[in-house]
Protein backbone atom coordinates (compact mmCIF):
# COMPACT_ATOMS: atom_id res chain seq x y z
CA UNK A 1 0.00 0.00 0.00
CA UNK A 2 1.50 3.35 -1.02
CA UNK A 3 1.53 6.50 1.13
CA UNK A 4 -1.56 7.98 -0.55
CA UNK A 5 -3.57 4.80 0.09
CA UNK A 6 -2.40 4.69 3.70
CA UNK A 7 -3.43 8.31 4.17
CA UNK A 8 -6.86 7.67 2.60
CA UNK A 9 -7.37 4.65 4.85
CA UNK A 10 -6.36 6.60 7.96
CA UNK A 11 -8.77 9.39 6.99
CA UNK A 12 -11.60 6.90 6.41
CA UNK A 13 -10.99 5.30 9.81
CA UNK A 14 -11.01 8.72 11.48
CA UNK A 15 -14.30 9.54 9.78
CA UNK A 16 -15.69 6.20 10.97
CA UNK A 17 -14.57 7.03 14.52
CA UNK A 18 -16.43 10.36 14.28
CA UNK A 19 -19.57 8.85 12.75
CA UNK A 20 -19.81 5.50 14.54
CA UNK A 21 -17.71 5.97 17.70
CA UNK A 22 -14.91 3.66 16.50
CA UNK A 23 -13.48 2.34 13.24
CA UNK A 24 -15.85 -0.12 11.61
CA UNK A 25 -13.15 -2.80 11.47
CA UNK A 26 -13.00 -2.86 15.28
CA UNK A 27 -16.78 -2.63 15.64
CA UNK A 28 -17.43 -5.47 13.17
CA UNK A 29 -14.70 -7.68 14.70
CA UNK A 30 -16.37 -7.28 18.11
CA UNK A 31 -19.71 -8.35 16.63
CA UNK A 32 -18.08 -11.32 14.90
CA UNK A 33 -16.41 -12.42 18.16
CA UNK A 34 -19.33 -11.69 20.50
CA UNK A 35 -21.99 -13.33 18.32
CA UNK A 36 -19.87 -16.20 16.96
CA UNK A 37 -20.19 -15.12 13.34
CA UNK A 38 -17.88 -15.07 10.37
CA UNK A 39 -17.59 -12.12 7.97
CA UNK A 40 -19.90 -13.67 5.38
CA UNK A 41 -22.63 -14.31 7.97
CA UNK A 42 -22.27 -10.80 9.40
CA UNK A 43 -22.53 -9.32 5.91
CA UNK A 44 -25.69 -11.35 5.31
CA UNK A 45 -27.35 -10.24 8.55
CA UNK A 46 -26.48 -6.61 7.87
CA UNK A 47 -27.66 -6.76 4.27
CA UNK A 48 -24.24 -5.92 2.81
CA UNK A 49 -22.22 -7.77 0.23
CA UNK A 50 -19.11 -9.49 1.59
CA UNK A 51 -16.84 -7.19 -0.48
CA UNK A 52 -18.61 -4.08 0.89
CA UNK A 53 -18.19 -5.33 4.47
CA UNK A 54 -14.51 -5.97 3.76
CA UNK A 55 -14.07 -2.46 2.32
CA UNK A 56 -15.71 -0.89 5.37
CA UNK A 57 -13.59 -2.99 7.75
CA UNK A 58 -10.34 -2.18 5.99
CA UNK A 59 -11.05 1.54 5.67
CA UNK A 60 -11.29 1.50 1.88
CA UNK A 61 -14.79 2.92 2.37
CA UNK A 62 -15.72 5.22 5.22
CA UNK A 63 -19.51 5.37 5.41
CA UNK A 64 -22.38 2.94 5.54
CA UNK A 65 -24.72 4.46 2.97
CA UNK A 66 -27.93 2.69 3.96
CA UNK A 67 -29.60 3.85 7.21
CA UNK A 68 -31.28 0.43 7.58
CA UNK A 69 -27.82 -1.18 7.72
CA UNK A 70 -26.74 1.31 10.40
CA UNK A 71 -29.83 0.38 12.40
CA UNK A 72 -29.03 -3.34 12.00
CA UNK A 73 -25.50 -2.68 13.30
CA UNK A 74 -27.01 -1.02 16.38
CA UNK A 75 -29.43 -3.89 16.90
CA UNK A 76 -26.56 -6.39 16.67
CA UNK A 77 -24.52 -4.36 19.18
CA UNK A 78 -27.43 -4.47 21.60
CA UNK A 79 -27.88 -8.20 21.00
CA UNK A 80 -24.17 -8.82 21.60
CA UNK A 81 -24.48 -6.99 24.93
CA UNK A 82 -27.42 -9.17 25.92
CA UNK A 83 -25.54 -12.34 24.99
CA UNK A 84 -22.55 -11.12 27.03
CA UNK A 85 -24.65 -10.42 30.12
CA UNK A 86 -26.46 -13.77 29.80
CA UNK A 87 -29.95 -12.36 29.28
CA UNK A 88 -30.12 -13.93 25.79
CA UNK A 89 -29.05 -17.49 24.96
CA UNK A 90 -27.05 -18.42 21.87
CA UNK A 91 -30.13 -20.08 20.33
CA UNK A 92 -32.23 -16.99 21.01
CA UNK A 93 -29.49 -14.79 19.54
CA UNK A 94 -29.53 -16.82 16.31
CA UNK A 95 -33.29 -16.35 16.10
CA UNK A 96 -33.01 -12.61 16.75
CA UNK A 97 -30.31 -12.26 14.11
CA UNK A 98 -32.78 -13.63 11.56
CA UNK A 99 -35.31 -10.98 12.66
CA UNK A 100 -32.64 -8.28 12.43
CA UNK A 101 -31.70 -9.48 8.95
CA UNK A 102 -35.33 -9.04 7.83
CA UNK A 103 -35.73 -5.59 9.42
CA UNK A 104 -36.09 -2.76 6.94
CA UNK A 105 -35.02 0.07 9.21
CA UNK A 106 -37.78 2.63 9.28
CA UNK A 107 -38.52 4.89 12.20
CA UNK A 108 -35.57 5.77 14.40
CA UNK A 109 -37.60 4.73 17.43
CA UNK A 110 -39.21 1.68 15.84
CA UNK A 111 -40.65 -0.72 18.41
CA UNK A 112 -40.69 -3.80 16.16
CA UNK A 113 -37.11 -4.87 16.84
CA UNK A 114 -36.14 -2.50 19.63
CA UNK A 115 -34.13 -3.77 22.57
CA UNK A 116 -35.98 -3.41 25.84
CA UNK A 117 -35.26 -3.89 29.50
CA UNK A 118 -37.10 -6.46 31.59
CA UNK A 119 -39.74 -3.81 32.35
CA UNK A 120 -40.47 -3.46 28.63
CA UNK A 121 -38.94 0.03 28.38
CA UNK A 122 -36.17 0.78 25.87
CA UNK A 123 -32.73 0.56 27.44
CA UNK A 124 -30.88 3.84 27.99
CA UNK A 125 -28.05 2.66 25.75
CA UNK A 126 -30.51 1.83 22.96
CA UNK A 127 -32.17 5.26 23.12
CA UNK A 128 -28.78 7.00 23.24
CA UNK A 129 -27.62 5.07 20.18
CA UNK A 130 -30.79 5.95 18.30
CA UNK A 131 -30.35 9.66 19.12
CA UNK A 132 -26.71 9.45 18.01
CA UNK A 133 -27.68 7.67 14.80
CA UNK A 134 -30.27 10.30 13.99
CA UNK A 135 -27.87 13.19 14.63
CA UNK A 136 -25.00 11.52 12.78
CA UNK A 137 -27.19 10.72 9.80
CA UNK A 138 -27.52 14.45 9.10
CA UNK A 139 -24.07 15.73 10.12
CA UNK A 140 -20.55 14.63 10.97
CA UNK A 141 -19.31 14.97 14.55
CA UNK A 142 -17.22 18.04 13.68
CA UNK A 143 -20.24 19.78 12.20
CA UNK A 144 -22.31 18.93 15.28
CA UNK A 145 -19.61 20.42 17.53
CA UNK A 146 -19.53 23.57 15.35
CA UNK A 147 -23.33 23.85 15.73
CA UNK A 148 -23.00 23.38 19.50
CA UNK A 149 -20.38 26.14 19.68
CA UNK A 150 -22.70 28.46 17.75
CA UNK A 151 -25.64 27.68 20.04
CA UNK A 152 -23.70 27.78 23.33
CA UNK A 153 -24.09 31.52 24.14
CA UNK A 154 -27.88 31.51 23.79
CA UNK A 155 -28.82 27.82 24.30
CA UNK A 156 -26.22 26.20 26.58
CA UNK A 157 -28.36 23.14 27.38
CA UNK A 158 -28.91 22.37 23.70
CA UNK A 159 -25.20 22.88 23.00
CA UNK A 160 -24.30 20.42 25.76
CA UNK A 161 -26.83 17.92 24.39
CA UNK A 162 -25.32 18.14 20.91
CA UNK A 163 -21.77 17.72 22.21
CA UNK A 164 -22.59 14.73 24.40
CA UNK A 165 -25.14 12.91 22.25
CA UNK A 166 -24.21 14.04 18.76
CA UNK A 167 -20.43 14.00 18.86
CA UNK A 168 -19.56 11.97 21.95
CA UNK A 169 -19.12 8.29 22.65
CA UNK A 170 -22.14 6.15 23.52
CA UNK A 171 -20.76 5.21 26.95
CA UNK A 172 -20.18 8.88 27.84
CA UNK A 173 -23.70 9.81 26.75
CA UNK A 174 -25.22 6.97 28.82
CA UNK A 175 -23.23 8.14 31.87
CA UNK A 176 -24.31 11.73 31.23
CA UNK A 177 -27.98 10.69 31.00
CA UNK A 178 -27.79 8.60 34.16
CA UNK A 179 -26.08 11.38 36.13
CA UNK A 180 -28.89 13.77 35.21
CA UNK A 181 -31.62 11.33 36.33
CA UNK A 182 -30.63 11.40 40.01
Amino acid sequence: MDAAQQEATARARELQRNWYGEPLGALFRKLIDDLGLNQARLAGVLGLSAPMLSQLMSGQRAKIGNPAVVQRVQLLQDLAGQVADGSVSAAEATERMEEIKKSQGGSVLSTATQTTSSSGAPTVKRVVREIQSLLRSVAAAGDIIDAADTLAPTHPELAEFLRVYGAGRTSDAVTHYQSHQS
